[in-house]
């Protein structure tokens, strides 16, 4: 089980259907996979994976996370991978409160 589950998404305008061909039970290392940032199995998924990589213990990491991809993450960056880099490049010059 991850750090969040679907309740408690800071965000509560997720879209939660997978489309034929997406698995909402996806496992494996952000990669070149897009990450849709209104799916929220996507959402998930990538935030509670980048919480068991960087050994996050406290859902308001995790919440920062979510909240960086909404807000902060450039429009133009779409892959997995790419968004994970971004967030580890940029996670302190950005704070949240929850």
């Amino acid at each position: 089980m991850g750090l969040l589950t679907k309740t408690e998404l800071h965000y509560k305008d997720y879209s939660w259907t997978a489309l034929a061909g997406d698995n909402p039970k996806i496992s494996g290392a952000p990669d070149n996979t897009l990450l849709n940032r209104k799916e929220g199995y996507e959402i998930l998924y990538f935030v509670n994976k980048f919480s068991e990589t960087y050994n996050f213990k406290n859902k308001s990491s995790a919440h920062k996370v979510e909240k960086m991809i909404r807000n902060d993450v450039p429009s133009n960056i779409h892959s997995q991978i790419n968004i994970k880099d971004w967030i580890v490049k940029n996670w302190n010059n950005t704070t949240f409160s929850n």
